[in-house]
Protein backbone atom coordinates (compact mmCIF):
# COMPACT_ATOMS: atom_id res chain seq x y z
CA UNK A 1 0.00 0.00 0.00
CA UNK A 2 1.48 3.24 -1.47
CA UNK A 3 2.00 5.96 2.25
CA UNK A 4 -0.18 8.57 0.50
CA UNK A 5 -2.88 6.08 0.05
CA UNK A 6 -1.98 4.82 3.67
CA UNK A 7 -2.21 8.35 5.31
CA UNK A 8 -5.53 9.16 3.00
CA UNK A 9 -7.31 6.18 4.53
CA UNK A 10 -5.93 7.18 7.81
CA UNK A 11 -7.31 10.31 7.95
CA UNK A 12 -11.40 9.23 7.19
CA UNK A 13 -11.25 6.98 10.05
CA UNK A 14 -10.22 3.85 7.97
CA UNK A 15 -9.99 1.05 11.22
CA UNK A 16 -8.24 -1.23 8.38
CA UNK A 17 -5.37 1.13 7.84
CA UNK A 18 -4.91 1.58 12.12
CA UNK A 19 -4.44 -1.78 12.39
CA UNK A 20 -2.33 -2.17 9.32
CA UNK A 21 0.19 1.09 10.91
CA UNK A 22 0.12 -0.60 14.56
CA UNK A 23 1.34 -4.19 13.30
CA UNK A 24 3.53 -2.59 10.95
CA UNK A 25 5.49 -0.25 13.40
CA UNK A 26 4.62 -1.19 16.61
CA UNK A 27 7.28 -3.42 17.35
CA UNK A 28 9.90 -1.58 15.96
CA UNK A 29 8.69 1.39 17.85
CA UNK A 30 8.80 -0.71 21.12
CA UNK A 31 12.50 -1.64 20.67
CA UNK A 32 13.71 1.83 19.91
CA UNK A 33 12.30 3.00 22.86
CA UNK A 34 13.70 -0.05 24.66
CA UNK A 35 17.10 1.08 23.79
CA UNK A 36 16.07 4.22 25.26
CA UNK A 37 15.03 3.60 28.21
CA UNK A 38 15.35 -0.30 28.96
CA UNK A 39 11.91 -0.72 29.98
CA UNK A 40 9.76 -3.03 27.95
CA UNK A 41 6.73 -2.11 29.91
CA UNK A 42 7.42 1.69 29.41
CA UNK A 43 8.47 1.08 25.82
CA UNK A 44 4.60 -0.68 25.36
CA UNK A 45 2.78 1.75 26.50
CA UNK A 46 4.78 4.81 25.29
CA UNK A 47 4.45 3.34 21.88
CA UNK A 48 0.54 2.36 22.14
CA UNK A 49 -0.14 5.80 23.74
CA UNK A 50 1.83 7.33 20.61
CA UNK A 51 -0.45 5.62 18.29
CA UNK A 52 -3.38 6.15 20.19
CA UNK A 53 -2.57 10.14 19.91
CA UNK A 54 -1.91 9.53 15.99
CA UNK A 55 -5.45 8.03 15.63
CA UNK A 56 -7.34 10.41 17.68
CA UNK A 57 -5.37 13.50 15.95
CA UNK A 58 -5.48 11.67 12.12
CA UNK A 59 -7.22 14.61 11.18
CA UNK A 60 -5.47 17.50 11.91
CA UNK A 61 -1.49 15.66 11.24
CA UNK A 62 0.68 16.81 8.82
CA UNK A 63 3.31 14.95 7.93
CA UNK A 64 6.21 15.83 5.81
CA UNK A 65 8.33 13.10 5.91
CA UNK A 66 7.56 9.41 6.10
CA UNK A 67 5.01 8.09 8.54
CA UNK A 68 7.97 6.02 10.04
CA UNK A 69 9.97 8.78 10.61
CA UNK A 70 6.73 10.64 12.07
CA UNK A 71 5.92 7.72 14.30
CA UNK A 72 9.57 7.26 15.42
CA UNK A 73 9.79 11.51 16.28
CA UNK A 74 6.58 11.27 18.34
CA UNK A 75 7.56 8.07 20.42
CA UNK A 76 10.91 10.05 21.02
CA UNK A 77 9.24 13.09 21.64
CA UNK A 78 6.37 11.41 24.37
CA UNK A 79 9.50 9.25 25.70
CA UNK A 80 10.76 12.87 26.63
CA UNK A 81 7.76 13.86 28.28
CA UNK A 82 7.84 10.66 30.02
CA UNK A 83 11.43 11.62 31.19
CA UNK A 84 10.89 14.94 32.39
CA UNK A 85 7.36 14.28 34.65
CA UNK A 86 9.72 11.79 36.13
CA UNK A 87 12.10 14.30 37.06
CA UNK A 88 10.00 16.82 38.29
CA UNK A 89 8.13 14.02 40.68
CA UNK A 90 11.94 13.75 41.80
CA UNK A 91 12.47 17.01 42.17
CA UNK A 92 9.27 17.60 44.08
CA UNK A 93 9.79 14.23 46.23
CA UNK A 94 13.52 15.56 46.85
CA UNK A 95 12.11 19.02 47.77
CA UNK A 96 9.55 17.34 50.66
CA UNK A 97 11.97 15.30 52.20
CA UNK A 98 14.38 18.25 52.67
CA UNK A 99 11.35 20.70 53.74
CA UNK A 100 10.22 17.89 56.50
CA UNK A 101 13.45 17.34 57.60
CA UNK A 102 13.43 21.01 58.54
CA UNK A 103 10.60 21.17 59.72
CA UNK A 104 10.69 18.18 62.01
CA UNK A 105 13.91 20.16 63.16
CA UNK A 106 12.44 22.55 64.19
CA UNK A 107 9.59 21.61 65.72
CA UNK A 108 10.96 18.90 68.01
CA UNK A 109 12.24 19.12 71.65
CA UNK A 110 15.94 20.00 72.10
CA UNK A 111 16.43 15.97 72.25
CA UNK A 112 15.07 15.26 68.58
CA UNK A 113 16.47 18.38 66.91
CA UNK A 114 19.85 16.97 68.06
CA UNK A 115 19.30 13.95 66.51
CA UNK A 116 17.83 15.56 63.65
CA UNK A 117 21.34 17.87 63.77
CA UNK A 118 23.36 14.43 63.72
CA UNK A 119 21.70 13.69 60.59
CA UNK A 120 22.22 16.98 58.74
CA UNK A 121 25.89 16.50 60.00
CA UNK A 122 25.91 12.96 58.31
CA UNK A 123 24.09 14.57 55.08
CA UNK A 124 26.64 17.18 55.08
CA UNK A 125 29.62 14.72 55.27
CA UNK A 126 27.86 12.49 52.16
CA UNK A 127 28.01 15.68 50.32
CA UNK A 128 31.81 16.27 50.85
CA UNK A 129 32.49 13.00 49.48
CA UNK A 130 31.32 13.49 46.49
CA UNK A 131 33.73 14.67 43.69
CA UNK A 132 34.59 18.26 43.48
CA UNK A 133 32.15 19.27 40.34
CA UNK A 134 29.47 16.95 41.01
CA UNK A 135 29.24 18.39 44.93
CA UNK A 136 29.06 21.83 43.09
CA UNK A 137 26.57 21.20 40.44
CA UNK A 138 24.50 19.84 43.61
CA UNK A 139 25.22 22.53 45.52
CA UNK A 140 24.08 25.18 43.38
CA UNK A 141 20.32 22.75 42.58
CA UNK A 142 19.47 22.01 46.06
CA UNK A 143 20.93 24.58 47.92
CA UNK A 144 20.94 27.86 45.99
CA UNK A 145 17.93 26.79 44.12
CA UNK A 146 19.23 26.91 40.72
CA UNK A 147 17.67 25.59 37.75
CA UNK A 148 19.59 23.37 35.32
CA UNK A 149 19.93 25.37 32.56
CA UNK A 150 21.30 28.33 34.84
CA UNK A 151 24.07 25.75 36.44
CA UNK A 152 25.23 24.73 32.96
CA UNK A 153 25.39 28.62 31.80
CA UNK A 154 27.54 29.19 35.03
CA UNK A 155 29.58 26.47 34.86
CA UNK A 156 29.84 26.39 31.34
CA UNK A 157 29.01 22.98 30.43
CA UNK A 158 25.81 21.18 28.53
CA UNK A 159 22.80 20.52 30.43
CA UNK A 160 22.75 16.96 29.93
CA UNK A 161 26.26 17.13 31.99
CA UNK A 162 24.44 19.15 34.77
CA UNK A 163 21.81 15.69 34.61
CA UNK A 164 24.53 13.36 34.45
CA UNK A 165 26.25 14.68 37.46
CA UNK A 166 22.68 15.09 39.84
CA UNK A 167 21.67 12.16 38.83
CA UNK A 168 25.22 10.66 39.62
CA UNK A 169 25.04 13.01 42.83
CA UNK A 170 21.39 11.72 44.17
CA UNK A 171 22.34 8.17 43.53
CA UNK A 172 25.30 8.29 45.71
CA UNK A 173 23.51 9.81 48.59
CA UNK A 174 20.11 7.26 48.53
CA UNK A 175 23.04 4.41 48.78
CA UNK A 176 24.78 5.89 51.18
CA UNK A 177 22.34 7.31 53.45
CA UNK A 178 21.53 4.19 54.61
CA UNK A 179 18.26 4.50 56.97
CA UNK A 180 19.64 7.90 58.75
CA UNK A 181 17.55 10.23 56.91
CA UNK A 182 13.85 8.38 57.38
Amino acid sequence: MLENELLDRLRKGDNAAYKYVFSTYYEYLCNYIFKLSNDYSLSEDIVQETILTFWEKRERIVIRSSLKSYLFRSCHNHFLQHIRKRKVAFDFLDKIKWEELFNSYMENSPKEQEDYQLKIDRLHALINKLPPRCKEIFLKNKFEKKKYTEIADDMNISIKTVEAQMSKALHFLRQNAGTFLL
